[in-house]
């Protein structure tokens, strides 16, 4: 059996002293080797081996190379194949690469040197080829892309334009409201694509003051102003082969934006302080919270760099516009938080979802993560209730019946619209953490007996000293 933790190479080739040498080279580079003299046999073992690549003759008895690879790809298998032509095949070597979209061709004499970098490229190709597999087989069969969560319709049809565009070096803007997951959709491209062995590079527009905005995206030389006391490598230099991610990009200042467009088309940076140009091979994602039209017309976002990065357009939904989503989002960002607080929250009590459901949520799903974390650190374990959430107008029936921090000392606040019943019960339950569960003093205060306290908590009755019930007697006939 392979080593697992070498790549696993399949060589094809009928002239048995031709295969021989193959396989002695392309394990001395430090791959596993299995061998096959024809097509049949090639088939037969790669069903048995899974190889990560294919080196395979095109002329051979039985069936081919060039029927090896038809049938590969009839099977719809992807299997980077390397073909290996005669001296002069070039010609033949493009044809099948066209054709039979095969991986490369070599040309016989094989060069340990060039057989090694095919070979390498050609496992990095199936890796991401992989890679890419097990996502939508998460996204069919889970309605999850990353950390992206939902089935809805609406979000399908967001993975389908995230699967089209991520393998390609296409500008992309993100639109959507503030919340939405405008970088999770960006990171999700960026795992996706032939890039993603390389940095990705998120910068907040907004967040970056205007006197260093273009340090940070373009670098600095030593001495270039007050206090570059070094060189500094920007966003760009060291995104090299990657992604940058240039975040609410219709608050980067105008005259920035211009030199960015520059650099778009150019492929070059030149440093603060600079004299030379540096190129980059860098693949850039844009995202804003703000209509382009508005922002183009407000003179918050240049045209010409608009229709530069707008070469592909998402646009996510709001939370509210997809309801239904909001269950699974609640189960993953609970499992996140429970590892995070070291919590044993189960799951959402029934009317707390039935509230979800029907929310506005303005801040989408950042707003709801931050709502869960209160409530998941308040709770602890178990269900999450109502009473566990932060007071939040945005929530019908969300948040505490009783506020225990009102706004005046000695008062308390109740929210409108629930059961007297429960208004009673939540008091109850605020009075008793008052008194860290003592319940002669909460009886106390809330002028019933023992008794009858026990008679109305939500949890198990203890057991009742006919002592203490006569002092909670006692206490209740003097108020």
């Amino acid at each position: 059996m392979p080593n697992s933790a070498r790549p696993r190479v399949l060589i094809v080739d009928d002239d048995e002293c031709q295969r021989t040498l193959l396989a002695q080279m392309t394990a001395s580079l430090g791959f596993w080797v299995e061998t096959a003299s024809d097509g049949e046999d090639a088939l037969a073992q790669h069903s048995a081996l899974a190889a990560d690549v294919i080196l395979s003759d095109l002329i051979m008895p039985r069936m081919d190379g060039f029927e090896l690879l038809k049938t590969l790809e009839s099977m719809g298998d992807r299997t980077p194949t390397i073909a290996l032509t005669g001296v002069g095949g070039i010609e033949q070597g493009i044809s099948v690469i066209h054709d039979l979209k095969a991986f490369w061709f070599l040309e016989k004499p094989v060069q340990p040197g060039i057989l090694r970098a095919l070979l390498e490229r050609a496992v990095a190709q199936k890796q991401l080829i992989t890679e890419t597999d097990v996502l939508k087989r998460q996204l069919s069969h889970q309605g999850i892309l990353g950390d992206i969560v939902g089935g809805s319709p609406v979000m399908r049809q967001l993975y389908s334009l995230i699967s089209q565009v991520a393998p390609t070096s296409a500008s992309v803007l993100i639109t959507g409201e503030s919340g939405t997951g405008k970088e999770l959709v960006a990171r999700a491209m960026h795992r996706l694509s032939s890039r993603s062995g390389s940095p990705f590079i998120a910068i907040n527009c907004a967040a970056m003051p205007e006197t260093l905005i273009e340090s940070e995206l373009f670098g600095h030389e030593k001495g270039a102003f007050t206090g570059a006391v070094e060189r500094h490598a920007g966003c760009f230099e060291q995104a090299h082969n990657g992604t940058v991610l240039l975040d609410e990009i219709a608050d980067m200042p105008i005259a920035t934006q211009a030199k960015l467009l520059r650099v778009l088309e150019d492929g070059k940076v030149r440093r603060l302080g600079s004299k030379t140009e540096t190129p980059v091979n860098v693949r850039v994602i844009a995202a804003t919270n703000r209509p382009p039209a508005r922002a183009i017309e407000e003179n918050r976002l240049r045209e010409d760099l608009f229709y530069r990065l707008n070469v592909f357009h998402i646009e996510l939904p709001p939370l509210r516009e997809r309801r239904e989503d909001i269950p699974a989002i609640c189960d993953a960002i609970l499992s996140d938080l429970n590892k995070k607080h070291g919590c044993h929250i189960s799951g959402l009590h029934a009317e707390v979802l039935e509230s979800f459901q029907a929310a506005a949520w303005p801040g989408n799903v950042r707003q709801l993560r931050n709502m869960l974390e209160r409530a998941v650190i308040v709770a602890g374990k178990g269900s999450i209730l109502a009473r566990h959430l932060p007071p939040d107008p945005s929530i019908p029936n969300g948040g505490p019946l009783v506020d225990p921090q009102p706004a005046d000392e000695g008062s308390i606040r109740v929210r409108v619209g629930p059961q007297l019943s429960e208004v009673e019960q939540a008091y109850i339950d605020l009075v008793l953490q008052h008194t860290n569960n003592n319940k002669t003093r909460a009886a106390e205060i809330l002028g019933i007996s023992l008794r009858t306290l026990h008679n109305r908590v939500r949890t198990q009755p203890e057991a009742i000293s006919e002592k203490d019930d006569m002092k909670g007697t006692a206490t209740n006939c003097s108020v």
